[in-house]
């Protein structure tokens, strides 16, 4: 008897990502021979090292837990609970018999053939509710079968009474299921960050002046950037579900947003790759499901449920009204629309980048950009518009805080121009139309 469908869910969804992570670090071309060991949840198991290069992680498994065939073979038996496991292969728990923490750092060679016998950690971040603690037990479950280290972070905001207290609960919860390293770590929301999360110039990164849910997201993946690097992770694995996805869309339609923002999140991003979103495809229900199955504590944030924050209206109130009118289905709806924008924005970008080329010409002080106002008007406005946010980042306007209206009042000294006086960006960016160059530069 197989897990949990919702158990059987959330694992394959992280195993997947696992093998993304582990498919992108570069292989050794000469891994050492003799058989090695590779801890798993339930005992250890020998086996050959591949040849020439081969992955030395297990194979992709279907949604019940089996190995996809690769050959002929017999399967693992079950083991009952407590009894060792035989020689040569790794022991499997009895139908019913209660899940057991995952082994410590597995003591296999890295993919990429670096030295010390610990595998990659991967990190995972985790407030204590149903949709992190579901990845953080699919992560602890998954990783050591595939050579990889498990840790995780929680981080605590300081915005509640007790905030403190719970933190070490939530860290404590995630050292019994195997995780290693575990962070708990205070943050400050409101201060200074660095929002290193978000590539220059990418949309959705930090937003000046974006209220308490925008100051406490910046405080958040500061933090969770600080933890990545001091720990050396290879990857930093995110809980959002398809009804997080459903309600980034909804939230950029209210906004009037272009279609980036209507992109929602991606299930990577973040600089080199860094954050991972394995649970966009499935929605709440499931990782609660999955909790449920294994037993595990969840504590429900009462932010959640606050009718002061934007999201948790749209989440309680404007999401059921719509389905309510709508039908169901609103939700996968909204999460396809994401992605479909998601393409056409990646399209748009890269042709954006090709453009930039050639309408960007030479002279100019240093850091100041001056675009060829013939050459920008022949281009489509979607891809026009893309450039000259391109330009405005990369003269110092904050990406968080530059609109689509301020790009619009820009476009027009281009579309409609009638002497009009230099636009003033955020950051002190300058934007003026002289001898057919519009200039961009910071004051």
């Amino acid at each position: 008897m197989g897990p949990h469908p919702a158990v059987a869910a959330i694992r394959l969804a992280v195993r997947r990502v696992l093998h993304d992570v582990l498919n992108e670090i570069p292989h050794d071309p000469h891994p050492p021979h003799g058989p090695r060991e590779v801890h798993e949840p339930h005992g250890i198991r020998h086996e050959p090292h591949g040849v020439l290069g081969a992955a030395p992680h297990a194979p992709l498994r279907d949604a019940a837990g089996h190995p996809v065939p690769a050959g002929r073979g017999r399967a693992a038996q079950p083991v009952p609970a407590g009894a060792p496991a035989p020689a040569g292969r790794s022991a499997v728990p009895a139908p019913g018999a209660p899940p057991r923490p995952a082994a410590g750092p597995a003591a296999v060679p890295l993919p990429g053939g670096a030295s010390g016998g610990a595998g990659p950690l991967v990190l995972v971040a985790c407030s204590g509710g149903a949709d992190s603690m579901a990845l953080a037990s699919a992560l602890a479950f998954e990783a050591p079968k595939l050579g990889i280290r498990a840790g995780a972070v929680t981080v605590d905001h300081g915005l509640q009474d007790g905030s403190d207290q719970r933190a070490a609960e939530v860290a404590e919860r995630l050292r019994l299921l195997g995780l290693a390293p575990v962070d708990a770590v205070a943050v400050t929301v409101g201060g200074p960050v660095r929002a290193a999360h978000t590539p220059p110039g990418e949309a959705g990164g930090r937003r000046a002046g974006g209220g308490p849910e925008a100051a406490a997201r910046d405080a958040r993946y500061a933090a969770l950037d600080a933890a990545a690097e001091r720990h050396g992770a290879v990857a930093v694995l995110l809980g959002h579900t398809r009804d997080d996805q459903a309600e980034t869309v909804l939230l950029g339609l209210a906004r009037g947003s272009g279609t980036r923002s209507l992109s929602g999140m991606a299930q990577v991003s973040g600089i080199n790759g860094r954050y991972r979103r394995p649970f966009l495809h499935l929605d709440r229900q499931t990782a609660r499901r999955a909790c449920l199955a294994q037993s595990l504590p969840v504590w429900d944030d009462p932010h959640n449920t606050d009718p002061a924050y934007t999201r948790s209206r749209v989440r309680h109130e404007a999401l059921p009204v719509l389905e309510k009118a709508l039908g169901k289905g609103v939700v996968e709806a909204l999460a396809r629309t994401a992605q479909l924008s998601r393409d056409d924005a990646d399209a748009l970008d890269d042709w954006a980048a090709r453009a930039e080329a050639e309408v960007r010409r030479a002279g100019g002080e240093e850091g100041t950009w001056l675009l060829e106002v013939t050459a920008l008007h022949t281009l489509p406005p979607a891809v026009r518009r893309r450039v000259l946010r391109r330009a405005a980042v990369a003269a110092g306007s904050p990406a968080g805080s530059l609109f689509a209206r301020h790009i619009e009042e820009v476009d027009r000294l281009i579309t409609g121009w009638r002497g009009q006086r230099a636009i003033n960006l955020p950051g002190r960016v300058e934007v003026r139309r002289q001898g057919g160059k519009l200039v961009i530069r910071q004051g």
